[in-house]
């Protein structure tokens, strides 16, 4: 059991982001100084993992959520709606940036798959925000390997081998439904393919 919270913690969505455009910065040519990918990097790194930290850390003192899992759709509503607006307001700050369209549109394509999250409320499924993550970044480096001559098949294959772990530990650890769990991922993969090529 402490393997799978291990998983679930080392792969938690709000450091997916930063490790993507990490990764991003490793194996997509660009003539940004180190100085200039550090910036870019703090940025997304308070946007995505610190406020939403704070966020999680001031509703449970206002007892809006009872643990930082927000395990209830009804707990998970108000943070999703708010994630939404944060990752659309990051995506439209960094697209603003010379050679940084394509972080911008992982951040829309990131937006869309949180309103397909939010939408699935309706419906009483608490779709995995996990396996929503890895299934962005394996889309999102799909899309890249298209775009450019880098091979980054390894990078997708590697996205989904860590997505079956990632849906086994959430499995084992009752978290989510299969349903939930392959929901989260095929609605986080189509999201930069819907953004890169139809929007």
């Amino acid at each position: 059991m402490k393997f799978y919270k291990f998983i679930s913690v080392m792969l938690h969505p709000i450091v997916i982001p930063t490790i993507g455009v990490l990764l991003y910065f490793i194996l997509i040519p660009n003539s940004f100084s180190s100085n200039q990918k550090f910036a870019v990097l703090g940025l997304i790194f308070v946007t995505t993992y610190i406020i939403p930290l704070v966020i999680l850390i001031l509703f449970k003192r206002l007892k809006l959520i009872k643990t930082f899992n927000a395990e209830s759709i009804g707990e998970r509503k108000i943070p999703i709606a708010m994630m939404i607006v944060l990752f659309y307001l990051l995506g439209n700050t960094i697209r603003e940036i010379p050679n940084l369209s394509d972080i911008g549109m992982l951040f829309y394509a990131t937006t869309l798959g949180l309103v397909f999250i939010y939408i699935f409320f309706a419906f009483k499924i608490k779709t995995s925000i996990h396996l929503l993550s890895l299934g962005i970044t394996a889309g999102f480096f799909l899309v890249l390997n298209s775009l450019y001559s880098q091979n980054l098949i390894i990078v997708v294959i590697c996205a989904f081998i860590l997505s079956g772990l990632l849906a086994s530990a959430r499995l084992h650890l009752k978290a989510h439904t299969q349903r939930e769990v392959y929901l989260g991922f095929v609605f986080g993969f189509i999201s930069p393919i819907i953004v890169f090529y139809f929007l």
